[in-house]
């Protein structure tokens, strides 16, 4: 099989090669640069994909003896991550670009290069794991190390991409057998520390960073009465759920902290109160994936995880109309999935991710266009 090895530059992708290599597979190794700041270097743990990065995957490749090539796909990850980026927060919303680098840059823009050139799959250092069904069709289920697992940031790939990936890692029990194994084959990755902030804002600084690519003007923050209590210095650098930074001054008149519970970017206002408030009962949206087979029934329970380390919480899946078209990229016209949850969770932001699981095995994804609050959804979910 010929297979195309992804390498970051990071201790994962370097053992995922290598194990491509050890099958017998004819392995390339390729590494994305994503950003022609031509500087550009790691520090410490922050940021990925960097030259240092790159010059790491290069001197693994040397010691597996396989090619190396470094692929600029750096205009394509500016418009569809850092520009969807920037898009999302001036509109109010939240978005993962971590996830949507997976969806239109490694497993798109990269299978979709790599499957012209001839190869079978793409391997990659993501623990998953894929499980084959008699039927030839695959399912995307979470690592045996639920510690490590990223099944949520893959949610975004569809049927026929996954039948093109490979993840190595997915059966591994711990990230040490990972490291250990990097150091037992010599590999510079071996003790590098993991990756972490978002790439392109290598310093964690994302208010700054917002500040110098969305235009900022000072605006309202208001109570959940509409009344006004403080002055922001732009609506879009906010997040739902912020507690910090909201330079009120004075806590509410029951002395407990203010958190933001929404943002209009239109009107340029913040709206805070208490962290009560922030209980939601109900996520949907109208643009989804099916990691997999479709779902046959419009309705049935399952597990529902909203962040990339955050825990899957139970509540009913529901497939319906759409009550308010609200998105032109709509999956289907006038259809949206939606779950209701089992119990409230906490700080829910429109432009996030939510991934269904039945059990250990992915469904699919949606992002989350509306949220409902726990006190109109009856704070628990009907059985399915």
């Amino acid at each position: 099989m010929k297979v195309l090895a992804a390498m970051s530059g990071g201790v994962d992708s370097s053992v995922a090669a290598a194990r491509a290599v050890d099958a017998g597979h004819d392995v390339v190794g390729v590494h994305l640069a994503l950003s022609r700041a031509g500087g550009t270097m790691r520090a410490g743990s922050r940021g990925c994909c960097t030259i240092e990065d790159a010059v790491d995957a290069r001197r693994v490749a040397d010691e597996l003896d396989i090619p190396f090539y470094v692929w600029d796909f750096s205009e394509r990850f500016r418009e569809d991550v850092v520009d969807d980026f920037i898009s999302e927060y001036a509109q109010g919303r939240t978005p993962n670009p971590c996830l949507r680098c997976n969806e239109k840059i490694k497993f798109a823009a990269l299978l979709e290069k790599a499957l012209d050139l001839g190869f079978d799959c793409v391997v990659t250092g993501h623990y998953a794991r894929l499980i084959e069904q008699p039927d030839g069709t695959r399912e995307l289920r979470r690592a045996a190390e639920h510690d490590k697992d990223q099944s949520y940031v893959l949610a975004v790939l569809n049927e026929q991409q996954l039948q093109h990936c490979w993840f190595p890692l997915g059966d591994d029990e711990s990230k040490a057998q990972v490291r250990a194994e990097a150091e037992r084959r010599g590999f510079v990755t071996a003790n590098k520390p993991d990756s972490y902030d978002i790439c392109f804002i290598p310093d964690g600084d994302t208010r700054t960073w917002l500040g110098d690519h969305i235009p900022m003007r000072p605006g309202a923050i208001v109570d959940a009465e509409g009344n006004q209590i403080g002055e922001h210095a732009g609506a879009a650098a906010y997040t739902i759920g912020q507690r910090k930074g909201l330079n009120i001054g004075r806590p509410a008149p029951d002395g407990s902290p203010r958190f933001v519970l929404g943002i209009d970017t239109e009107r340029n206002e913040v709206t805070v109160g208490s962290r009560a408030a922030l209980a939601i009962g109900e996520v949907s949206g109208q643009r989804f994936n099916w990691a997999g087979p479709a779902p046959q029934a419009d309705r049935f329970d399952c597990l529902v995880q909203v962040r990339a380390h955050g825990e899957a919480v139970p509540g009913v899946f529901i497939r319906r109309a759409a009550e308010i078209s609200t998105r032109p990229d709509a999956t289907e016209p006038g259809v949206e999935v939606a779950v209701r949850l089992a119990e409230p969770i906490h700080g829910v932001a429109p432009g996030q991710t939510a991934v269904v699981y039945d059990g250990e095995r992915v469904v699919g994804a949606f992002t989350i266009d509306r949220t409902e609050s726990a006190v109109e959804t009856g704070e628990s979910a009907p059985a399915a």
